[in-house]
């Protein structure tokens, strides 16, 4: 129980960080960008580059591919959400735009880096083990959920205390009043993207370390898990994201466990189908319908 209580919460952990940038231009937008899986798959291949050929150590290699897939997030808005603002259909349209901005990202990908899978070298991650109670945990287990939550405290600390986070927050409620109040929106929005990337680009990374696999199509099944968690916390809630990331790995988990893999992904979905039935907005939707 104990062993499944721990690779749940490592799993869940990735899951919460990519969950997270989704809900943030959500809860900005009212819009999913349906790109940030192709930011998640970038940043992890900007990482296995920065150790394999550039001989990198991991700690500094992160740093480095977080602030590329922010970058990468606010290109990602200019091309394919700025030229669209202000349209009657911008939602869809934006949805669309960020649907054929992943694909064209995912294709360069292919063609780079080819389609077979790519790992990162042996020695790149401490590989020591430790004992808790029944449980064996490895050290990169404890690192992934350490900067998970991490990212989690300084992300909320931001909205809540920062100046840059009562904008965010102001653009989420009204853009309009935002603006006649002396907000520069297009600048809020802009960073909005950086940051829902940067979240996007560590869990890439940390995926990518966890299961030592890097591949062009590794961004496709966690954006169906990512849109599971937002709506299963309640659209645009943070503390509903990260409660549903969690909950999400542990189901996962203690249904591979318990029942088998290959019922892995209808039991998760099966759940979500049953939370929207019972509650519509979801766990913390009502609380939060709108929270940035």
């Amino acid at each position: 129980m104990g062993q499944q209580i721990v690779n749940g919460l490592f799993l869940g952990s990735i899951y919460a960080l990519f969950a997270l940038g989704y809900t943030l231009v959500f809860g900005v937008l009212d819009i999913l960008n349906l790109a940030h899986q192709a930011v998640f798959m970038i940043c992890a291949y900007v990482a296995l580059v920065l150790v394999v050929h550039l001989h990198m150590p991991m700690f500094a290699a992160l740093p480095v591919a977080v602030l590329a897939g922010g970058l990468l997030g606010m290109g990602v808005d200019r091309v394919a959400f700025k030229p669209l603002r202000g349209r009657s259909d911008s939602n869809i349209a934006g949805l669309i735009s960020s649907i054929a901005l992943a694909t064209i990202l995912e294709a360069a990908v292919l063609q780079v880096f080819g389609p077979d899978v790519e790992r990162f070298p042996f020695g790149t991650v401490p590989t020591r083990t430790l004992q808790v109670g029944g449980a064996v945990v490895s050290e990169l287990q404890i690192v992934i959920i350490a900067i998970a939550v991490a990212m989690l405290a300084g992300l909320t600390w931001l909205l809540r205390r920062t100046r840059l986070g009562r904008r965010i927050r102001a653009v989420a409620e009204s853009p309009k009043a935002a603006r006649v109040l002396g907000v520069d929106v297009d600048r809020v929005i802009s960073a909005s993207f950086f940051l829902s990337s940067a979240l996007g680009a560590a869990a890439g990374v940390l995926f990518g370390l966890a299961f030592n696999n890097v591949a062009p199509d590794m961004g496709r099944s966690v954006e169906l898990k990512g849109l599971a968690v937002i709506v299963l916390g309640g659209m645009g809630s943070m503390p509903g994201a990260a409660l549903a990331g969690l909950a999400l790995g542990l189901l996962e988990v203690f249904t591979v466990a318990w029942i088998g893999s290959s019922y892995r992904d209808a039991v998760a979905f099966g759940v979500l189908f049953l939370v929207l039935v019972l509650r519509p907005r979801g766990l913390l939707g009502s609380a939060a319908l709108r929270e940035a």
